[in-house]
């Protein structure tokens, strides 16, 4: 397990770091969105992911990689929005901000080692394109709770969704960096 914690922090500061430059660049502009449109946007990135991983070719001079750090970060983004609900302004800042994603950020890595140990790194068996299915397939089913009001009968809520989602763009960012495609 010690690979694991050290290859999923390495890849969660490459996504942390991205994170406050945006930040220098814009702001916590991200929080007059609602958390369905943060779904939305992990939407599009998976969407993307899924299109490039089928056709095998990209028309625009970015691949796979950047799409789950974006993943990761809107995840965050999520939920952090759960947290503390839309703004109709920039109402924190850029610190606040950063602090809010190491504290959602560690819940979510705390998950990843839970889950990890009971499933004894079954990840590592898996292909990147399961990832991203298992990521659509997520987002689908947090549409629909979102859809319901985030009311459900047995299963986890939109914040659950969210970190599993988180998780599995970390998984897959570990194995681009293994060289995998």
């Amino acid at each position: 397990m010690a690979d694991t914690n050290k290859q999923f922090d390495q890849v969660i500061a490459g996504c942390r770091e991205l994170f406050g430059k945006k930040l220098k660049d814009y702001g916590p502009s991200w929080r007059i969105m609602r958390p369905q449109s943060v779904t939305d946007q992990i939407f599009i990135k998976a969407n993307r992911i899924r299109s490039l991983e089928i056709k095998g070719i990209s028309k625009v001079d970015e691949g796979i990689r950047p799409e789950f750090i974006g993943i990761v970060n809107y995840g965050v983004i999520g939920l952090i929005q759960l947290e503390l609900g839309f703004a109709d302004t920039t109402d924190i800042t850029a610190e606040e901000a950063l602090a809010l994603y190491d504290k959602h950020i560690t819940t979510t890595k705390e998950l990843m080692y839970a889950k990890n140990h009971d499933y004894d790194e079954a990840w590592r068996s898996m292909r990147i394109s399961s990832y991203t299915d298992l990521i659509l397939m997520k987002i689908y089913r947090t549409k629909e709770i979102e859809s319901n009001q985030g009311q459900t009968l047995v299963s986890e809520g939109v914040d659950a969704n969210y970190m599993d989602m988180i998780n599995y763009a970390l998984f897959g960012l570990i194995k681009l960096d293994e060289g995998e495609e």
